[in-house]
């Protein structure tokens, strides 16, 4: 397993992260406990969760793995989880406001059982809620001892820069995270996001690594998804649905070309299409999901693998999202380039 710091923090943690969004819905408290020992045996220590995810019943499991596990094993963990969502029906019960976020994190520490966290992320953003707001009531945390680093998540390239702007104008704990969605078939972000982050020095913590199970070749042509995967019980799930992604010709060149280089390095594809997003400018871990240990020990393999450079240029070049010409396109990166050798 290899190691690299949280950002510009000096926080290390594994390359590879374990999500738990499955705990506790698709993953039952056993399976679930079985994934967190496999993924420490195998030198993992980022754990990434979320209030939300099952109404908080995934922190309670991650909570009870943790009371039941020696401190050796358990000092080993990173652990970060995430506030900003509805737990509640009010209308203060989402946002990232000083009162929700209070209650939020509250709430996750008596979930998880820990007196601090290590990494606490802001779910999304909240057009509501001065930035200021929001990260002074962080900062507080960490000044606290409850939280030692903050990160984002979701957060487009603007939201991103402001909220490092005003932290760093108002003297506030900086964000050294930022965890979006990104894989072979959902490489936007490289248009204004990676930038930012590599300008700033915030780590990557890519989400959907896998494309929301399209890059394991689990999904056809000419066969709409059915049985016990997550397309075929439910089509139309977030941003992977079938109608959606399956429509894009693109997608399916993508599908392809991953599956030709895992053919010719004899490994599963997934290995393939999380080595090629593992090893991206700014990323500091990426984050697996599972439902069971096989399907986690055939991610963690991906550890190992090292893509080539002709490799991965027919997976850059395959995968290429297009941009239009004006801002991110050709004219517009011709705009801002300049040649010190002559005049532009």
């Amino acid at each position: 397993m290899e190691y690299r710091t949280l950002g510009t923090g000096g926080c290390a943690v594994s390359a590879l992260a374990l999500g738990t969004m499955t705990f506790g819905h698709e993953t039952d408290e056993a399976g679930a406990h079985a994934q967190l020992d496999r993924f420490v045996e195998a030198g993992g220590t980022l754990v990434d969760t979320a209030d939300v995810y099952t109404a908080g019943v995934s922190e309670e499991i991650i909570g009870r793995w943790f009371a039941a596990r020696p401190a050796d094993v358990t000092d080993r963990v990173v652990l970060a989880t995430k506030g900003r969502f509805p737990m509640a029906g009010d209308p203060n019960g989402a946002g990232l406001s000083r009162r929700h976020l209070h209650r939020a994190l509250d709430a996750s520490l008596r979930r998880l059982g820990v007196e601090a966290i290590d990494l606490y992320q802001v779910h999304a953003w909240d057009p509501l809620t001065p930035v200021e707001e929001t990260l002074r009531f962080l900062d507080d945390a960490v000044r606290q001892g409850k939280v030692h680093y903050i990160g984002l998540s979701n957060f487009t390239g603007w939201q991103l820069q402001k909220t490092v702007d005003v932290a760093d104008f108002r003297g506030l704990a900086r964000p050294v995270t930022l965890q979006p969605q990104y894989s072979l078939v959902s490489r936007e972000i490289e248009w204004e996001i990676v930038p930012a982050c590599v300008s700033e020095g915030l780590g990557l913590l890519p989400w959907s690594p896998l494309g929301g199970g399209w890059l394991t070749g689990k999904y056809r042509r000419d066969a709409r998804p059915a049985g016990a995967t997550r397309l075929g019980e439910n089509p139309g799930r977030g941003t992977e649905a079938y109608d959606r992604r399956g429509s894009v010709e693109r997608t399916w060149d993508v599908v392809d070309e991953v599956r030709a280089v895992a053919e010719e390095r004899g490994v599963p594809m997934a290995q393939v299409a999380l080595a090629w997003v593992r090893d991206r400018p700014a990323v500091s871990s990426v984050i697996l999901g599972a439902r069971t240990v096989a399907q986690l020990d055939d991610n963690l393999a991906s550890a190992g693998l090292r893509l080539s450079d002709e490799e991965r240029a027919r997976l850059d070049k395959v995968s290429d999202p297009g941009a239009a010409d004006y801002p991110y396109g050709g004219p517009g990166q011709e705009q801002r380039s300049r040649n010190v050798a002559g005049v532009g």
